[in-house]
């Protein structure tokens, strides 16, 4: 044993005495195999679980053994949060995929790049990295408005499909404390989230970098630089003097798995190329690039650990790379068991579970909503605008209003599901004035009507009204009709129904069919019936057509307004 100790650290020496000789990436990569440990990144391959050295405990790296898995109640009591999706992509303030898009000649984008910054085989994403400079960013404010916004968790984006860590990474050094804001935005993030009892996690699109990215090693089909690369393929040692000098844009470009073939010179060439290529949504390991997989996971495992995640997103389609995925989440639910003595209070999201996998984590719909009540919890992501900050959804005030968001939530909860609510954040940290009205509409809503949201359960059937939402799933948000005071929806909390009505009736009067006398979801009788915010019994009737409520002689508000039903029989709708 001393012998192999000895051995180990002469080896060790010898390295990084060549080290000197070496290019950035491959000082680079030293570095992460001897904090990694080699067997964790073995040279060509992917590593296997075993050599990973997985967290033990009740989870093992399988299907069968994940959907075991059962929600924690925080998540099932705190139903909305909102979400900071926020990287150096917010600089040029035009909107989501830049880092992708500059590099298409004839995107909206590309033609911003060429006109603002300059031509992208000279100034490519790696140097928008650079300028991000969050120079007015004040999270403790920012925070703030959140939690008087009715927020019980914060997430904030750590990487996109940008390759860019927005945390103290120690197995990549295309990250926020080296580059550009030079600060440790998840860490920040977590301590101000935490300090005002919210529950805090992050979420890691990185997957998909190495064919997202492969924009950047592309080129023009025409101009004065066509057929002139991009730089994507620039290599460390022109990094000498500049900026970027020590460091090796492959690491943050991950490399060429299918760069653009050359001669495609019309822009309906390139574009059906990439269809087959770029453009598709992979979920599996890059085959020539099996070290970006192995660092995936450890960078992974470090943004669990380091900054003690509640929870964890993934922008995939189930879990990111096969078997991969499935050990970071295995090694994630044993790692937070253990820390909790045996009670898991860990939740992964994910999207697009077949029935065969469901179960396994929390389903998550980006932009999409559900048609009738979810059997298990699950999550609606969204957001008011773009998820990368657009000055012109700002120009044009095309943000959701707070009484969309409100309208969005209470259909989502009533159906078992949590909103997740992204804020879009400029480069520089601030937020926009209409967006603060949001904010700042959605705290003058929960004080009175958060007791029918938080610490809910689904009622028998989640509500009343004309058809709306046509199937479960990603994407269909807006595709449904405008609601009127005919759409109601349900929860139940400690033996009380809550009817959340989404517009305030012309008549005065709520009438609420799914109660009628002899309903089947409600057969006691009504003892009182109340306007959340208001105090007082209100008038009611109840017949065979349903409960009439007369409501107050004027519009309380403008937003859904929730009513309070408190049944005979204390004992009606316990259990719920």
């Amino acid at each position: 044993m001393v012998g192999m100790n000895l051995t180990r650290r002469a080896a060790l020496r010898g390295m990084a005495g060549a080290s000197a000789a070496m290019s950035p990436r491959l000082r680079a990569m030293m570095r992460y195999r001897q904090a990694a440990g080699s067997a964790m990144n073995p040279a060509g391959r992917v590593a296997t679980s075993a050599e990973r050295r997985l967290a033990k405990g009740p989870f093992e790296p399988t299907w069968e053994s994940l959907k075991t898995y059962k929600t924690p109640l925080w998540f099932r009591d705190a139903k909305f949060g909102i979400w900071a999706h926020w990287s150096a992509q917010c600089v040029p303030e035009q909107g989501d995929w830049y880092a992708r898009n500059m590099y298409i000649q004839g995107s909206r984008q590309y033609n911003y790049h060429v006109e603002h910054y300059g031509h992208p085989s000279k100034f490519g994403f790696k140097d928008i990295d650079h300028i991000w400079g969050a120079e007015n960013w004040q999270p403790e404010y920012l925070m703030d408005l959140y939690v008087k916004a009715g927020a019980k968790y914060f997430m904030s984006l750590a990487n996109h499909h940008d390759n860019f860590d927005c945390y103290d990474s120690t197995y990549h050094e295309w990250n926020s404390t080296k580059i550009g804001p030079k600060k440790d935005l998840v860490g920040i993030w977590a301590k101000t989230a935490r300090a005002r009892g919210l529950r805090f996690g992050a979420s890691n699109h990185s997957s998909h970098a190495w064919h997202w990215f492969q924009t950047a090693f592309g080129y023009d089909f025409e101009g004065p630089l066509a057929g002139v690369r991009y730089d994507g393929y620039t290599k460390a040692s022109q990094g000498k003097g500049l900026w970027w000098d020590g460091f090796d844009p492959q690491d943050l470009y991950v490399g060429p798995s299918f760069p653009l073939p050359d001669g495609l010179m019309t822009k309906q060439q390139q574009d059906d190329w990439r269809k087959g290529h770029d453009a598709k949504w992979h979920e599996e390991p890059p085959e020539l690039h099996p070290e970006f997989t192995n660092e995936w996971f450890l960078r992974t495992r470090e943004l669990v650990d380091k900054y003690d995640l509640d929870f964890l997103y993934f922008d995939d389609t189930e879990l990111p790379f096969g078997q991969t995925g499935l050990d970071v989440v295995a090694d994630f639910y044993n790692r937070n068991t253990a820390k909790h003595k045996g009670k898991l209070e860990a939740c992964v999201f994910g999207k697009g579970f077949t029935k065969e996998h469901m179960g396994a984590a929390v389903l998550d719909l980006e932009r999409g909503r559900a048609n009738e009540i979810q059997e298990l919890p699950w999550q609606t992501d969204t957001c008011i605008g773009d998820w990368h900050y657009n000055i012109n959804v700002f120009r044009e005030h095309r943000y959701k209003t707070a009484k969309s968001v409100v309208q969005m939530l209470a259909d989502i909860v009533s159906k078992n599901g949590n909103l997740c609510l992204n804020i879009p954040v400029k480069g520089d940290g601030t937020i926009d004035s209409d967006e603060l009205q949001v904010v700042r509409d959605l705290a003058g809503w929960f004080p009175a009507n958060g007791e029918a949201i938080y610490g809910t359960r689904p009622f028998k059937v989640f509500g009343e009204g004309p058809p709306d939402v046509v199937a479960t799933g990603n994407f269909n948000e807006g595709k449904g009709r405008a609601y009127t005071a005919e759409d109601i929806r349900f929860t139940v909390k400690d033996g009380r129904l809550y009817a959340i009505v989404m517009a305030w009736p012309e008549s005065g009067k709520v009438k609420i069919k799914t109660l009628a006398q002899g309903s089947p979801v409600f057969a006691g009788e009504v003892a009182k019936v109340e306007l959340l915010g208001a105090g007082g019994d209100l008038a009611h009737t109840r017949d065979a057509d349903g409960l009439t409520v007369m409501l107050p002689g004027r519009a309380a508000t403008d937003f859904a307004f929730s009513l309070r039903v408190t049944p005979a029989n204390a004992g009606l709708l316990r259990g719920e």
